[in-house]
């Protein structure tokens, strides 16, 4: 799906570049330009354009989202412009649908910078029959360290997590990013051991933390392996875990697995021998097996891998092109709950406008 959409975002950034750079033509002192200077003014107005190329220095898709989002508006107010001239019968004197579409973008995006770095609390609560201690769980996911979040970024979030008072924390991947550094990696590792639970913190590898780039990165997924021990985080690999003896946490191999070493564990092989009447969470990064989970009776679904649509409209695609069962939120299939999560930070772009930034707090309360 990913390629697809990107493949897309360079499209629509070249073509629309093009148009751009002849909207931009139209301002007066472009036009004036060009009565002498042909050439030059249009010089000129691809120079301005490159202007969204500051942006680059943050990486190369925070100047395809710019462009696109500058384009799409711009297009919009063309039309809206166009119309408006032509119900008054009047003629284009000042470029205005160009001033308002680059204030629309400017405002648009600085909303979404704002929604991509700043980290909301978001709260559900569980009821079961079956019993179980009440508890209060943290879910953090797509960390993605180094786009809006490094090291001691991640640290501070932390400390907000522990100020909700979790009795348990579940990491479901996406950890770190394959150009993320290994000193913030080692940090963010650091800031996991530092949380006070009452049964501790667990972690499930997601599509990014194993790296798809050989050397890539500072780091193996090897090193990643022994901070995360080393500060007392279980890894779960297709594996389950009986938590002080009521429930059980049961986290899966990524779905990218099948592309890397030739598959995981399906839901009846892992649940087979497990107690049914202990409440069961899994920990499923991509979520994309609804069926299978809640055929499988398990209690709780947690997942990231989204971002929660991240771009608008992202989401919604993956929805209809059947790559995820949910982009964000609460659902529940059969006797299983579902919660995606739209992740405390995001992969590559920093901004975020089809959702917000998060981590989850879900109260759990038995019989």
């Amino acid at each position: 799906m990913w390629i697809a959409i990107f493949g897309a975002v360079l499209l629509c950034s070249g073509g629309g570049a093009v148009y751009l750079v002849s909207r931009i033509h139209r301002f007066s002192f472009i036009e004036k330009l060009g009565e002498k200077h042909r050439k030059l003014s249009w010089l000129a107005s691809a120079g301005l354009l490159l202007l969204a190329g500051l942006f680059g220095f943050i990486n190369v898709w925070s100047v395809m989202v710019v462009l696109i989002h500058l384009f799409f508006f711009w297009l919009g107010c063309d039309i809206t412009a166009w119309f408006i001239r032509r119900v008054r019968k009047t003629e284009r004197k000042k470029n205005y649908e160009g001033l308002c579409a680059i204030l629309i973008t400017a405002v648009y995006l600085s909303i979404g910078w704002y929604l991509a770095h700043h980290v909301f609390i978001t709260d559900y609560q569980i009821r079961t029959t079956k019993d179980i201690d009440d508890m209060r769980a943290v879910l953090i996911a797509d960390s993605h360290l180094g786009i809006t979040l490094d090291g001691e970024d991640f640290a501070e979030q932390m400390q907000r997590v522990q100020q909700t008072k979790p009795d348990v924390v579940l990491i479901a991947g996406d950890f770190v990013d394959d150009d993320s550094e290994r000193e913030d990696m080692v940090r963010a590792c650091e800031a996991l051991g530092e949380l006070d639970t009452a049964y501790g913190v667990y972690f499930i590898f997601g599509n990014h933390d194993k790296g798809y780039y050989e050397g890539y990165r500072d780091f193996t997924s090897d090193d990643l392996r022994k901070e995360l021990e080393k500060n007392n985080v279980v890894i779960l690999e297709d594996e389950s875990i009986l938590v002080n003896d009521s429930f059980y946490i049961l986290g899966r191999q990524d779905k990218s697995e099948e592309q890397r070493s030739g598959g995981r564990a399906d839901m009846a092989e892992l649940t087979a021998e497990l107690d049914r009447d202990k409440y069961t969470i899994v920990l499923d990064h991509q979520p994309n097996a609804y069926d299978e989970e809640a055929a499988s009776g398990v209690d709780l679904v947690l997942s990231g891998h989204t971002h929660g649509g991240h771009i608008f409209p992202a989401g919604q695609i993956g929805l209809l092109m059947k790559a995820n069962d949910r982009v964000y939120g609460y659902e529940q299939r059969e006797n299983t709950e579902f919660i995606v999560t739209s992740g405390i930070s995001g992969w590559a772009i920093p901004f975020k406008t089809g959702t917000f930034s998060e981590f989850v707090v879900i109260d759990i309360e038995g019989e």
